[in-house]
């Protein structure tokens, strides 16, 4: 897919960042009356070490490893070669994926799985959570969960909260009664989803990043696909792995 294709297909796109509005919103599992059993939630199958905190936002300042972290949603015709670029370099990036889009683009989801890249929630609807009452925010996580299980068998390790960079103690609380001991955060924003272009993506990521960092990039923007090559070029003349996030905080 060439340069102008692909801005023709960003264009199309109507999913952004995390500080963009969000889709309409569909139905989440129905959050329960007072007093009534907390409903069991799903079992994460590989829980975060116990030595983790409750939040990480980057990774040992003593490896020279990053993480690259997608938030995963976006139109078809961007994504695939976004994932066409990684699978090229032999890059694996954990994708923190929408529940919605994972129910609503199955082959893309798969594919993120098939090609090895860690898989992980960013909420059902990509609502702001921040505002969410505690169980609305649960219902969001859990409907997500429920979204990645179906796609690779289990919840997935890491979650990361919708419209906000950092984790509250509500929203933290509500991630471990769906079943995540860590939410993951980031200390490099690409600012990718202003869509900036690709030199702008790159250089501020390269400005920003250093051993352990945890780097924020976005599914649905064409200048991210652009910038992916030349990035990765980057890294390693900087001496830095990309790797997923698991890899990263082992």
């Amino acid at each position: 897919m060439d340069r102008r294709t692909l801005l023709l297909a960003a264009g199309a796109a109507t999913l952004g960042g995390c500080g963009e509005p969000p889709r309409a919103p569909v139905a989440a599992p129905s959050p329960q009356p007072a007093g009534s059993p907390v409903p069991s939630s799903p079992a994460a199958s590989s829980p975060a070490p116990r030595t983790l905190p409750a939040e990480v936002d980057s990774g040992p300042r003593d490896v020279a490893a990053v993480a690259l972290t997608f938030h995963g949603q976006g139109e078809p015709g961007v994504v695939g070669p976004l994932l066409d670029a990684l699978a090229a370099a032999q890059v694996k990036a954990t994708v923190l994926a929408v529940g919605t889009w994972l129910q609503q683009q199955p082959q893309l989801a798969r594919r993120v799985v098939a090609d090895g890249h860690e898989l992980g929630n960013h909420t059902l609807n990509h609502a702001d959570i921040k505002s969410m009452s505690d169980d609305k925010a649960y219902a969001e996580i859990a409907g997500c969960a429920e979204a990645v299980r179906s796609v690779s068998g289990q919840i997935g390790r890491w979650f990361r909260p919708s419209q906000t960079q950092h984790s509250t103690a509500r929203i933290r609380a509500q991630a471990a009664r769906a079943g995540y001991a860590t939410c993951l955060s980031y200390d490099v924003d690409s600012l990718d989803y202003t869509d900036p272009g690709p030199d702008a993506v790159v250089r501020t990521t390269l400005q920003g990043v250093r051993n352990g960092s945890i780097v924020s990039l976005h599914f649905g923007h064409a200048g991210t696909v652009i910038a992916i090559p030349k990035l990765l070029a980057g890294l390693r003349d900087r001496g830095l792995r990309p790797v997923t996030a698991s890899e990263l905080l082992a």
